[in-house]
């Protein structure tokens, strides 16, 4: 029997009607983009202001490390901003992804139409006017500024494509930056010093807490997100064709816009503004594995994690003593990276 797609690259795993079909150059790509992300781990756990061996390291990863200083410096200071930096790359970039498929915009990404500000802000106020409120309160406002942003920029642009979603979504960027700003200085000097801090996106203080805050939200965006692979790769081809395959355009959309304000609150509650992410890592992983939803998913976030962990250990290793945020790092990177699209796109201007 002819089997079209094994001649297109593709492979079949499993028999009768339970199997998958997949391509083993993607998983591979994967596999080792995956090996990469394990051993820039390893490497940021063992450098910082006290060095360690990748014996020490391997050693306290298996249990069988007997140094009290190291076990607390990898287990309590280094390894929960590592795994931090790892969650919200991925979430970011996946996010991104989401989004400039569902708008079909190379451009689109939650932190340039202005949720990433929609949940700072509310953060922020929460951090100045209520600082005695639960932590556990911090994703759910975040959620809620930035889906109200989010549906602020749809309801201006009237649509969720063409470059005037982004421009008015960057507009309403500036606009709430400018409210975080008023924000700052109104505030006393102290609690300034800590909410700038976390505004430039900074991992420095991430703790176990963080972890488990960010976790459960950012797990619940990816299972929307990888349980509307398929209907997404069949709008791909055309609204007049996703319609007469039986897809709901609408609340396909609907569900993965939310997933992606989703997934930038739940990060964006916990280590504050890191933008670009969402830009950059899905167009990299476009380039290795084309717009097929789930290797695009997938590779947005291996790519997103490796942007968010080079940013934060450079940020606090190369500049010792002082500790850049990664969100800077980030934006010095991606600013450019926004400006070639942009160029681009001039003609659509």
């Amino acid at each position: 029997m002819n089997q079209p797609h094994l001649h297109s690259g593709y492979r079949k795993a499993g028999n009768g009607t339970s199997f998958l079909i997949f391509r083993p150059y993607v998983v591979a790509v994967l596999l080792a983009m995956a090996a990469i992300v394990f051993a820039g781990a390893i490497a940021a756990s063992m450098i910082g202001s006290v060095t360690t061996s990748v014996t020490a390291a391997f050693a306290w990863l298996i249990g069988t490390g007997e140094d009290e200083l190291l076990a607390f410096i990898i287990g309590q200071l280094r390894l929960a901003r590592i795994l931090l930096a790892l969650l919200c790359g991925a979430a970011l970039g996946a996010a991104g992804a989401a989004m400039q498929s569902a708008t079909r915009n190379g451009l689109a990404d939650p932190g340039l139409i202005g949720v990433k500000e929609g949940t700072v802000i509310t953060v922020v106020a929460m951090l100045l006017l209520f600082p005695q409120a639960p932590a556990f309160w911090r994703p759910l406002l975040g959620l809620v500024g930035g889906g109200a942003v989010a549906i602020t920029v749809i309801g201006i642009a009237r649509s969720v494509s063409g470059l005037r979603f982004v421009l008015i979504g960057i507009g309403v960027s500036w606009l709430l930056s400018s409210v975080i700003a008023l924000f700052m200085t109104m505030a006393a000097i102290s609690e300034v010093q800590t909410a700038m801090i976390w505004l430039g996106g900074s991992l420095h203080a991430a703790s176990w807490l963080d972890l488990k805050l960010a976790l459960p939200w950012t797990l619940a965006g990816f299972a929307i997100l990888f349980a509307t692979t398929r209907s997404a790769d069949t709008a791909m081809l055309g609204d007049m064709a996703a319609v007469g395959l039986g897809i709901r355009l609408r609340q396909l959309n609907a569900a993965r816009l939310f997933s992606s304000v989703l997934l930038t609150s739940a990060c964006a509650s916990v280590v504050g503004g890191l933008g670009f992410v969402g830009l950059i890592a899905p167009h990299l992983a476009r380039l290795c594995f084309g717009s097929s939803q789930m290797p695009l998913l997938f590779g947005s976030a291996v790519f997103g994690s490796l942007l968010v962990l080079a940013a934060d250990t450079i940020g606090r290793t190369v500049f010792a003593p002082i500790q850049i945020p990664a969100g800077i790092l980030m934006a010095i990177l991606g600013l450019p990276f926004f400006v070639g699209l942009m160029w681009q796109r001039r003609d659509a201007l």
